[in-house]
């Protein structure tokens, strides 16, 4: 067999076993949301935020000052965590069967730019960064929940505010 022959052959073998020949699209994934968006928010992405928020900041009180962030390097970590969380959680809240449209996608977006944020102070170990990246969490929430978050109007489960698909605050 010529040389070339046998290398055309040996690269063949190894295109088909790397599984999708050149040219052709992998398939789709499939996607199966188990949670709701209420779900998802008390489950997930609340108890994230709230490790930021707990660990970010200056508590003053008559008796003195007391600094919120981390001393330990486990700490930080516990940080990292939590940002990661944030940030994947926007992913999810873009997943096929949760995405409620344009805007929400924006927000979905902002949630992975600010865990970013979250991660990087967290890396650096810089209190005033964390602090600043805490905010602009939420500011994403709050631009969120301001527009699809209705208050008032209970959810089909759990009696919960339900969160408004179209973002106008209309029963449907």
């Amino acid at each position: 067999m010529p040389k070339h022959t046998a290398l055309t052959a040996l690269l063949m073998a190894t295109l088909a076993a790397c599984g999708t020949p050149p040219g052709d699209a992998p398939p789709a994934a499939e996607y199966r949301p188990l949670a709701n968006v209420q779900q998802m928010m008390g489950w997930i992405l609340d108890p994230a935020a709230d490790v930021i928020w707990d660990n970010a900041g200056t508590i003053i009180t008559a008796d003195g000052s007391r600094e919120l962030h981390p001393t330990t390097d486990e700490g930080w970590d516990k940080i990292i965590h939590a940002a990661a969380i944030i940030a994947e959680s926007g992913n999810l809240m873009m997943m096929p069967g949760r995405s409620m449209g344009d805007d929400w996608q924006e927000y979905s977006r902002g949630l992975i730019d600010t865990g970013e944020l979250a991660i990087a102070a967290a890396t650096a170990q810089d209190p005033d960064a964390l602090f600043d990246a805490g905010g602009r969490i939420y500011q994403v929430c709050k631009a969120c929940h301001d527009q699809y978050w209705v208050k008032g109007r209970e959810a089909a489960a759990g009696g919960e505010a339900a969160f408004d698909q179209y973002g106008d605050g209309a029963s449907r």
